[in-house]
């Protein structure tokens, strides 16, 4: 069942997005955990978040970015104009950061340079930095403006039942997910952190229903599966900080001698455990779960609340260190991970920062090296 999630997690596309538009189904591509994908869902399209892995160059990224920018951003921008990203019906970029902003500009500069770079639909989701009243009445208006903005352009009704449905399917997603982060937070882990966060992963990669179906079956084989023998020998760590969607930087952690029982990172597990209300107002429930409840250093004034939701994670997961990671140049973690490392360290759990680059740029041997001495420190 594992090889589903490993095959879904290597690259930018799938069996399942090829097998959706061999059937004429349209994909549209988001760049940002701020997004909600059930609007997409709602109005019949496969949402597909964006990825960089597979750049093997930056001259694209560097020519409209610039050399002192986050990867991450410029690694989708290296695809789009690589053409990589030619299966999508569509894309949506939010202000996540500064650099993602700016890819919004980037991309349609490039597909202005270059025919065929920008799809046709292409749309700019703005988001507040902070949580008032006013800022909350903002995000729901980019909400709507969102969701029309797809109507009109593909044909499609999207109501509020059909809304209320896309909100059900995906909270069934997260109950799936948070009962994987369970049994690998488990005494004795019956899956690898790195197969969970394929796991994981494949959540923002194929259509919900499917992953459904894969990882209940998936939970099934884990529950009646024995923990191997090495459980107990292996340092509990936690992953936290900038974006992350390679399975294979946790490979590295665990062949350091490790086992990454949790983390908190952007397209990992950071919020999973937090559902849309189906009672209520959609779109309202919508902008209470992707801004209110946002894990993400954007967010003004809300420090505390992300300490405390990483040390309950921590006390949950049994975790005996934390791994602070940020991708260079992006202020938002590397400033946070400092603040974070201090208060993590005064609670006596210890923790290493790491800076590295997005996807193929990483020096995994430095890396790897430093993720050692720290796991030999370790008591």
């Amino acid at each position: 069942m594992m090889d589903f999630f490993r095959k879904t997690a290597a690259s930018i596309t799938n069996p399942c997005v090829d097998d959706w538009m061999s059937r004429g189904g349209m994909v549209i591509g988001y760049t940002c955990s701020l997004i909600p994908p059930e609007i997409f869902h709602a109005a019949g399209l496969l949402p597909v978040r964006l990825r960089g892995i597979g750049t093997t160059s930056m001259e694209t990224g560097d020519a409209y970015y610039g050399p002192y920018v986050c990867t991450f951003p410029k690694c989708l921008l290296q695809l789009a104009g690589r053409g990589d990203y030619g299966f999508l019906a569509g894309a949506v970029v939010s202000t996540g950061c500064d650099s993602m902003r700016r890819l919004d500009e980037c991309w349609r500069k490039a597909g202005r340079d270059s025919a065929g770079t920008l799809p046709e639909f292409f749309h700019y989701f703005d988001a507040p930095h902070k949580t008032q009243p006013h800022a909350m009445a903002w995000f729901e208006g980019e909400i709507r403006r969102l969701i029309q903005a797809v109507a009109s352009f593909y044909g499609a009704v999207v109501t509020d039942e059909k809304l209320i449905e896309s909100i059900s399917v995906y909270n069934k997603s997260r109950r799936l997910i948070s009962e994987i982060e369970t049994l690998r937070a488990a005494e004795h882990p019956v899956i690898s952190g790195e197969d969970a966060f394929c796991a994981i992963l494949a959540s923002s990669a194929v259509p919900p229903e499917t992953f459904n179906e894969h990882m209940e079956r998936l939970l099934d084989e884990l529950r009646n599966k024995k923990a191997p023998g090495d459980g107990k020998t292996k340092k509990r760590l936690m992953l936290a900080g900038s974006i992350n969607d390679d399975p294979g930087f946790i490979r590295v952690i665990e062949e350091a001698g490790a086992a990454v029982v949790a983390d908190s990172i952007c397209f990992g597990n950071r919020g999973a455990a937090r559902f849309v209300a189906t009672e209520a107002d959609p779109v309202a429930a919508l902008g209470k779960r992707y801004l209110a409840e946002c894990l993400c250093p954007r967010m003004f004034g809300e420090y505390d609340r992300r300490l405390n939701a990483l040390t309950e994670k921590l006390t949950r997961s049994g975790a005996e260190g934390v791994i602070l990671q940020n991708i260079r140049f992006c202020d938002l973690h590397g400033s946070e991970n400092s603040l974070l490392e201090k208060d993590l360290e005064k609670t006596g759990i210890p923790c290493l920062k790491l800076e590295r680059e997005y996807g193929p740029l990483t020096d995994t041997g430095r890396i790897k090296m430093r993720i050692e001495a720290f796991v030999e420190q370790l008591p």
